[in-house]
């Protein structure tokens, strides 16, 4: 490892901070990363963190900018890579779920391609450049334009003992009460868990919104992060009550329509329990939803517009 820490057209020399754009071709269409550097003057482990992979989860954006904003290298043992907003096109467009350019959701074709479409693109540059850099990966997210959701931080589990034991330890410091154990495909934490990185995906805010309690769960919970790989000093973080789901159970549309669900985020449900329904565009039910088994709702789209495909809401349980 040497001391400068570089990203791009970007760089940091030991006891440094810098902050730039990084300009990204995508499909032919110009792009731009914000990007913070943060070399801290002692030696410690490379912290990864991501915001905006999703361009409309906006808690999670803020909480990577004030992150980049606040953090100071001479407080910093170690090294952080900050990117607040990941896929730029989306966050212009308020795009849900995709990136415009090509309609690919982002999070589930990582380790990317370099010769793929747009979000393939990009998420190649950002695991090459980005990710495989940190000893330690976060990525931020929160409930899309047209979700509502409780927070909970998702780990992976892909085999590896050391690493997935090592994600799960970074949920439970975190500091977010619901763990969901996830092997998601294509995702940045899946890809960096294949790497040997340990990384979690935390989820806080929702429907357009980013409230102080919704960023408030994203930067305390990387400040306590951070106290507990030794980056910043402080006491090691006291626990908090964690509740670990490994069931992730999500409900999709069989229809284009209305969407009427009958519960909220938080709450428990009951096999068999009746959810809420999908209706045609004269309001006749096409779709009766109910709960495949008991557990938690943790997300919920909250927009009455429904595509065939779209989810509907998720369980863990």
């Amino acid at each position: 490892m040497t001391d400068e820490l570089r990203v791009g057209a970007l760089s940091a020399a030991r006891g440094q901070k810098s902050s730039g754009v990084q300009a990204l071709k995508l499909q032919g269409q110009t792009t731009e990363l914000p990007i913070f550097l943060i070399n801290g003057a002692s030696d410690g482990p490379t912290l990864v963190v991501t915001g905006g992979i999703h361009g409309a989860e906006y808690a999670s954006i803020e909480a990577a900018l004030r992150l980049g904003r606040t953090l100071a290298p001479d407080h910093l043992r170690g090294r952080a890579i900050i990117v607040p907003v990941v896929d730029m096109p989306a966050f212009k467009a308020r795009s849900i779920y995709i990136c415009p350019i090509d309609g690919i959701n982002p999070n589930r074709v990582f380790p990317g391609n370099p010769n793929g479409t747009a979000a393939e693109q990009l998420a190649d540059w950002l695991y090459r450049n980005v990710m495989t850099q940190g000893n330690y990966y976060v990525d931020l997210h929160g409930g899309d334009l047209n979700e509502a959701l409780v927070p909970f931080t998702l780990f992976q589990k892909f085999g590896n003992e050391k690493v997935d034991q090592a994600s799960l330890e970074m949920a439970k410091v975190f500091g977010i009460r619901y763990l969901v154990s996830s092997e998601v495909k294509g995702s940045t934490t899946s890809a960096a868990a294949l790497a040997g990185i340990p990384g979690i995906l935390a989820e806080s805010g929702g429907q357009g919104v980013w409230r102080e309690e919704h960023i408030a769960a994203h930067t305390n919970g990387l400040n306590r992060l951070m106290r507990h790989l030794g980056m910043l000093d402080g006491p090691k973080p006291e626990p908090l009550p964690t509740q670990v789901m490994d069931q992730f159970v999500w409900l999709r549309s069989e229809h284009d329509g209305y969407y009427y669900p009958k519960v909220d985020v938080a709450a428990t449900v009951r096999k068999g329990q009746d959810l809420g329904h999908v209706a045609d565009f004269r309001g006749n039910v096409l779709q009766p939803i109910t709960a495949p088994l008991d557990g938690t709702v943790l997300f919920l789209v909250s927009s009455l517009a429904m595509n065939k495909g779209d989810p509907l809401l998720a369980i863990g349980a």
